[in-house]
């Protein structure tokens, strides 16, 4: 059957399914509306009654509108059960995609995730490829399938599928053939991209099969993290460069780099990724309350990764007990004493958000002085709450409080990145900090983004790209529960 004769059957046989399903022309157009069609209802009208045409993938949703009615009205005839059965495995469809994922996931290796990856977007009669953010956020690789393994790793700077990881978006693309790029997630933590290979370039368009690459890409992002926590393959692809000990040490305690819950996002970066001495970040996340942790502990090497390795899981035994900030900063203080005595300690800023009000408690322990931004500008150090650093003795503890506005955002760093010096010396300095954010705040980019662009911007200044210090970033942004900015 030609185009022509394809387009006046599919108009025939909605005319008459539209008798069927007992619906007005403008109640098919809200329905078609709220499906993702874009056509007016004019064009509706006129297309369903033979006045016009409209373009294959409207006339699709349109169609998939009538069937939703239709399925509610007239159900598959089966024998009657004397209970409530419920539905078997679905054969086809993308929750039987999604069904794929997990049963061939079940007792797999992480080798076999691109495989599975590809036998899930079979169901859904496309062509799906992983690729993986490498731990520098510069490259994203490609897991080699059996049918494809000579695919190169492509840049996030420079790149439609760089840029769907930048900036969390699915984008289309026409060349060299049909497919759709889509941010690979697990919850809000970037991971990489999948690659959508469709056949019609109509199909980048269809909002139906956008939302199903939705679903598959959460759930792909779910099991990479899940695959990783068993197996080394997944690693291997992410991490470009051995790490060290110190280095394996601290990334084995970091939490995911980028967590949030309703109204608030919270994402952490530590350069270098592979040679960590002592810096690390940690945080907990309720329906209350973010509980935050960034440190630095005294030395440049193995040392210093043995101590704050000690502070925080110190930290995270009275955070786990229920216990504030008071004790927590106890907790650590005297752990890092008792293990290690006279002369270790560690710098740290440890805070807690209230997310009902934006109440912000926190203490500073010869730490950096976080900032605050508001409306994209730095509008205050936070200077309260100070006291010398863990491991040297509690004596006098303030807790000082903020409140913070809707949309405010919390930066937390270690001296590494105010710290790193260019070829005539000169320091990164407070004030390049402050600027970037201010640049960065005007980009509209959300905190992981920003996080990864700071790293850069820092060893860009820094004299052969090579830090003489660990530079962590932690940035925070809370909002208005009422109204959670996207």
């Amino acid at each position: 059957m030609d185009h022509d004769n394809r387009e006046l059957e599919q108009q025939r046989t909605l005319a008459q399914a539209l008798k069927r399903a007992e619906l007005t022309t403008e109640q098919l157009w809200l329905r078609y509306f709220g499906l993702g069609g874009d056509a007016g209802l004019i064009d509706v009208d006129a297309y369903v009654h033979g006045l016009g045409g409209l373009a294959p993938v409207q006339r699709d949703v349109l169609a998939h509108a009538v069937n939703e009615r239709l399925d509610e009205l007239t159900p598959p005839h089966r024998a009657a059960y004397s209970r409530p059965i419920r539905g078997r495995n679905p054969d086809a469809g993308p929750l039987a995609a999604l069904v794929r994922l997990l049963e061939d996931t079940e007792l797999a290796p992480p080798e076999r995730l691109p495989a599975v990856a590809e036998a899930a977007g079979g169901v859904l009669g496309v062509r799906v490829t992983v690729y993986l953010a490498d731990y520098d956020q510069r490259l994203l690789h490609p897991l080699p399938t059996a049918s494809d393994g000579d695919r190169r790793p492509l840049e996030v700077e420079t790149t439609l599928a760089g840029r769907a990881f930048r900036h969390v978006e699915l984008l289309p693309s026409e060349t060299p053939g049909p497919r759709l790029w889509v941010p690979l997630l697990d919850g809000v933590e970037r991971l990489g991209v999948l690659e959508i290979a469709v056949v019609d370039p109509d199909d980048l368009y269809d909002p139906g099969l956008r939302t199903q690459c939705r679903w598959v890409s959460m759930l792909l992002g779910h099991l990479v993290t899940l695959l990783t926590q068993h197996g080394d393959a997944l690693d291997r692809v992410r991490l470009r460069t051995p790490r060290t000990i110190d280095g394996e040490l601290i990334w084995s305690l970091l939490p995911p780099l980028t967590a949030g819950v309703d109204s608030f996002v919270v994402t952490g970066v530590v350069e270098p990724r592979q040679d960590v001495s002592g810096d690390a970040f940690d945080y907990s996340l309720s329906e209350t309350t973010a509980t935050l942790i960034v440190l630095d502990a005294v030395g440049h090497d193995l040392r210093s990764g043995l101590i704050a390795a000690t502070a925080l899981a110190a930290h995270r035994t009275a955070r786990r007990a229920g216990h504030g900030l008071y004790e927590q900063a106890r907790a650590v203080d005297d752990a890092i004493h008792d293990q290690f005595g006279e002369g270790a300690f560690a710098t740290a800023v440890l805070a807690e958000v209230d997310l009902a009000t934006g109440r912000l408690r926190y203490l500073n322990a010869g730490h950096p002085e976080p900032l605050v931004m508001r409306a994209g500008k730095v509008v205050k150090p936070l200077t309260g709450g100070r006291r010398p650093p863990l491991g040297l003795g509690l004596r006098e503890l303030t807790i000082a409080e903020e409140a913070l506005q809707p949309d405010d955002w919390l930066v937390v760093y270690t001296d590494g990145i105010t710290g790193a010096t260019d070829g005539a010396g000169e320091p990164f300095g407070r004030e390049r900090l402050v600027d970037f954010l201010h640049r960065e705040a005007a980009t509209g980019h959300p905190p992981p983004e920003t996080a990864r662009r700071l790293v850069r911007s820092v060893l860009a200044h820094q004299h052969d790209g090579v830090l003489a210090d660990d530079a962590t970033v932690l940035i925070a942004r809370w909002t208005d529960p009422r109204n959670p900015t996207p």
